[in-house]
């Protein structure tokens, strides 16, 4: 099997073949950013066969979650799918990088979830394409950990606010993907957005530590199947922050190409400083610097990433919100999810925890 770093090295080789007129590394750049530039102007990207709602998680901090939630929004409304962000990170990262409003008193997410605000009311429209929108979050985000503790279906808040959303919304209005930017937790959440999602995009660094926790996210990914949403499932590895000067990268992208097959997309993205430069002027990589290695790789990321959801058999409307269900019942799978205390009975009839 071809290592990334030499899938990497073939891929940039690849446009000097067809036009060999661009030579140096300085026109390379060149066509690299017109390309992305007018986008509009090249064959879009394939739309999916139903909507696509995407969770990106893990719960390893700086892996790229955030990076690769913005760039492949960015890049799927840039080659013409209608795409929504919805920030579910307390620090907002994703909000600032897609240029968005999120200071305290912004309508966000927050208001969606604990509020009564319905998500049409909490989306913004972003300046990297008129097909990207994005929820934001704010700070107040992070009580809402502590505030759904006490509400009914507190696992079903955000699923029920895309589903009503996804309803109301006019077929030729509705986005063809909803990717869902997790904080770096395995809390509630993080547990909304996988009840929420259809599928699970991994974002894996190229080092050994991203590895350690997978065992664990994939354990509640399991969970959740089993008791909260049966529909989901791992659909997409992409590897992040790839170095090839290393052969520790490598050899991390080997054991994890083995371990998950298919599901790792072909395309790596390599360590490239304008992926994280940009973030600082509220711009994705495409937008900051088109030409840059960063921006053609999650481009190219984007187009596997859709090309996979061709093949998806369509799905019926979108159904109105689900009723929360009864109160009374068994533990709720938070209590597995989160390692929370269970209620058991005890035999004075009161409650042991």
């Amino acid at each position: 099997m071809t290592d990334p770093g030499e899938r990497l090295r073939t891929s940039l080789a690849a446009d000097v073949a067809v036009t060999p007129e661009f030579d140096s590394p300085i026109a390379m750049e060149a066509m690299r950013a017109t390309r992305v530039l007018h986008a509009a102007d090249q064959e879009p990207f394939p739309a999916p066969g139903r909507i696509r709602v995407v969770t990106i998680a893990n719960q390893k901090g700086g892996v790229g979650k955030t990076t690769s939630t913005v760039n492949l929004g960015v890049a799927l409304a840039m080659y013409g799918l209608r795409t929504l962000v919805i920030d579910l990170d307390p620090q907002g990262n994703a909000s600032t990088a897609l240029g968005v409003e999120h200071t305290v008193g912004t309508l966000s997410i927050y208001d969606a979830l604990i509020g009564d605000n319905t998500l049409a009311e909490v989306v913004h429209p972003t300046t990297a394409s008129p097909n990207l929108l994005c929820v934001p979050a704010t700070i107040d985000l992070a009580g809402a950990e502590i505030e759904l503790v006490s509400v009914v279906a507190r696992e079903h808040r955000l699923r029920r606010s895309i589903e009503t959303y996804l309803h109301e919304l006019p077929a030729e209005e509705r986005p063809h993907y909803v990717l869902i930017d997790c904080p770096p937790s395995l809390g509630l959440l993080t547990l909304n957005a996988l009840v929420a999602g259809d599928e699970v995009l991994i974002p894996i660094q190229c080092e050994y530590y991203a590895l350690e926790g997978l065992g664990q996210l994939l354990a509640n990914i399991d969970l959740v199947r089993a008791h909260l949403n049966p529909g989901i499932s791992v659909g997409t590895i992409l590897l992040t922050m790839y170095d090839g000067r290393t052969k520790l990268a490598d050899q991390v992208a080997d054991e994890v190409r083995n371990h998950f097959g298919d599901l790792v997309l072909g395309t790596v993205i390599p360590r490239n400083v304008r992926v994280s430069e940009a973030p600082g002027y509220g711009q994705s990589v495409l937008t900051y610097d088109p030409g840059s290695r960063g921006s053609t790789s999650y481009v190219e990321a984007a187009r596997e990433f859709a090309q996979r959801g061709v093949a998806l058999p369509p799905a019926p409307a979108p159904p109105k919100a689900a009723p929360p269900p009864p109160v009374a019942g068994p533990p709720s799978v938070a209590a597995l999810v989160l390692g929370e205390p269970v209620a058991t009975p005890s035999p004075r009839g009161g409650h042991a925890t």
